[in-house]
Order: structure tokens, then C-alpha cells, then sequence
């Protein structure tokens, strides 16, 4: 599996490490699902900015996301752990051998 920075680097992208105190939202009840999303904001009030969700479709209920620390990903979600160093304004979709990676400017506030 390609650390952090190597993701990073084929996607042309400058790291921002998400650190391990700070939480990410992800939504627990789809995890077993596929594909798996990310998209990530702004950091904002320790917060990394990550959203995670399996599955098709992202749900606008207010408790889709549950916040869960950053260094908990890997026992959630281990495969996802390689992309949480991609810049605010990524996404990732990822399902077993297939994998996409994009910026998303409407994301970020820049």
C-alpha cells in the first residue's frame, strides 16, 4: 500500500497531514459498502475537514457523519488511511483495484 505522501505525489498534490489528534466524519453505519468516499473541507475547530462514507450516496441527515479521530481510521477503514494527506478540496473513490482522485475547488473556501 503507497504511504501518504507517495498518494500525494502521483496526484500531484502538496500534504497536508491530517493529524492523528484531530477528528474526521465518517459514517459508521455504511462501512462494508462499496465504493468508499472521501472529500475533504477546510480544517476548522480540530476538525481535519475529512468526510467519509460508504456506499453510492452521501446522506444529508444531520447525523450521517459521527466524528472519530484520525489515528481510529485504521481500525475503521485501513484501506482509506494512504489518502488522508490530500489537501483540502480532494476527493477520493475507492473500490477494491479501482481508484479515483480529484480536486474539487468547490470544496474549499479559496
Amino acid at each position: 500500500m503507497p504511504s501518504q505522501n507517495e498518494i500525494c505525489k502521483k496526484f500531484d498534490a502538496i500534504p497536508s497531514v491530517s493529524k492523528g489528534n484531530e477528528k474526521l466524519g465518517l459514517a459508521i453505519e455504511t462501512i462494508g459498502k462499496l465504493p468508499i468516499n472521501g472529500l475533504r473541507h477546510d480544517p476548522e475547530n480540530g476538525t481535519c475537514g475529512w468526510y467519509i462514507w460508504c456506499g453510492e450516496e452521501m446522506s444529508e441527515e444531520p447525523d450521517f457523519f459521527k466524528p472519530l479521530h484520525v489515528s481510529h481510521i485504521r481500525e475503521y477503514l485501513p484501506e482509506i488511511e494512504q489518502y488522508l494527506s490530500l489537501p483540502p478540496g480532494y476527493r477520493f473513490l475507492v473500490a477494491g483495484e479501482y481508484e479515483d482522485v480529484w480536486h474539487d475547488p468547490q470544496l474549499t473556501s479559496m
